[in-house]
């Protein structure tokens, strides 16, 4: 590798990322990215079938272009920093989300990366695009053709040095590069065509331990069964029977992240393009459900989970509500801020309140959502009150039957 590739890594890594490699940019499979969107695996997110092309050729967003450079900067917090919210009825977050947005945090980091390859190698600002996540770009493939880690079966990019703990960008340019080595598969392991679970073995921890049964095969996350695609891109109601298994996990989800044993070798990451929001996850349960707009606005300013506004936080708080209290009484705490709830402004928060308060409620929720459900109108939310009604009956019809 030449002296002035080798500078410029060292520079971006000086500018807090965690990994720098470089990939040539080649013919890139299409088969699995048409089939996942053939599949509807994509869900609602028509974004990723309209960019479809240009994700398999960069040449498309980037005339001429010739080499990416994958970047990955460490977010593991290490300790248990790493487990957010362990007490029993704590919601529980995304690690990301307990940062400000990395979508932002990374940018300067960015820009000072394309002055410094202006400076190197005397590129123009035409010659060069970086994007974090939001642009039409095969982040994880191009990360694991350049070496940053490999593909695991639970369809995110998994780093020898840092686990399953990195956020990703991409710099799209016309400079040629020297490219870095992919990983190789370990020796005695079966050799297969396909790179998922390169270096996985045998182990499936991450496809049992979806509690929503959202990855199928190795490396094919259905998002529509995805707790993360649930309550953070889906804008509706999330189906009634994904909530069980969404449990106390109120934006995102780490599960299949978390149970991988390349994570034994994640370190503290320097976190040197992070800024940490430690009062998130300190927030309870209760303290959510009764957030005001502007109470919401004050504490999730500059962090991604702004961008799903109060009703989408609201709703998924009522799913952890009715997970973490179910079949508790009508007593409980968090009983009186979901009656409230379930008459609010927006139909999405009502449904899913009125489905908590028959979890937690049991055979009292029909008296205490009376007042609400005399007042609805919108037929989603209608479905929630009958849905309930309709249980209740075939349960006690199925009693006086065995009586």
């Amino acid at each position: 590798m030449n002296a002035r590739q080798e500078e410029l890594r060292r520079r971006l890594a000086a500018l807090g990322f965690d990994e720098v490699r470089f990939a040539r940019v080649e013919a890139v499979p299409a088969e699995d990215l048409r089939h996942w969107l053939a599949w509807g695996f994509h869900a609602d997110m028509a974004w990723m079938e309209r960019t479809a092309v240009k994700r398999l050729d960069p040449g498309l967003v980037l005339p001429g272009v010739r080499s990416v450079i994958a970047l990955g900067a460490n977010y593991w917090p290490g300790g248990e920093a790493g487990a957010p919210g362990l007490k029993a009825e704590a919601p529980r977050w995304a690690r990301y989300a307990l940062y400000e947005d990395y979508h932002d945090t990374l940018k300067p980091a960015l820009v000072a990366a394309g002055k410094t390859l202006e400076e190197l190698y005397g590129a123009g600002g035409a010659d060069y695009r970086y994007y974090v996540d939001t642009g039409p770009v095969l982040e994880r493939g191009w990360a694991e053709r350049a070496g940053l880690g490999f593909l695991g079966k639970n369809g995110m990019l998994i780093s020898r040095r840092f686990g399953n703990w990195l956020l990703l960008a991409t710099i799209l340019t016309r400079v040629e590069f020297e490219a870095d080595a992919p990983l190789r598969r370990q020796s005695g392991e079966a050799k297969t065509e396909s790179r998922i679970g390169l270096l996985c073995g045998k182990c499936t921890r991450c496809l049992e331990a979806c509690p929503t049964e959202a990855i199928p095969s190795p490396g094919l996350v259905d998002a529509r069964r995805c707790i993360s695609y649930q309550t953070i891109e889906n804008q509706g109601i999330i189906p009634r029977e994904l909530r069980p298994g969404i449990g106390r996990h109120i934006y995102g989800c780490d599960i299949c992240l978390e149970v991988c044993p390349w994570n034994r070798f994640a370190r503290e990451g320097r976190r040197m393009l992070l800024a940490a929001r430690e009062g998130i996850a300190a927030l309870s349960l209760k303290e959510i459900l009764e957030l005001t707009p502007a109470r919401f606005a004050e504490v999730f300013r500059r962090t991604p989970i702004k961008r799903l506004k109060l009703p989408g936080l609201l709703r998924n708080a009522c799913v952890v509500a009715g997970n973490v209290a179910a079949g508790t009484d009508a007593g409980h705490e968090l009983v009186a801020p979901l009656i409230r709830l379930a008459a609010h402004a927006a139909p999405m928060v009502r449904a899913h309140a009125v489905w908590a308060v028959h979890r937690i409620a049991g055979a009292a929720a029909p008296q205490l959502l009376a007042a609400a459900r005399e007042e609805e109108t919108d037929p989603a939310v209608l479905a929630e009150h009958t849905a309930w009604t309709a249980e209740t009956g075939a349960t006690g019809a199925a009693r006086s039957s065995a009586g």
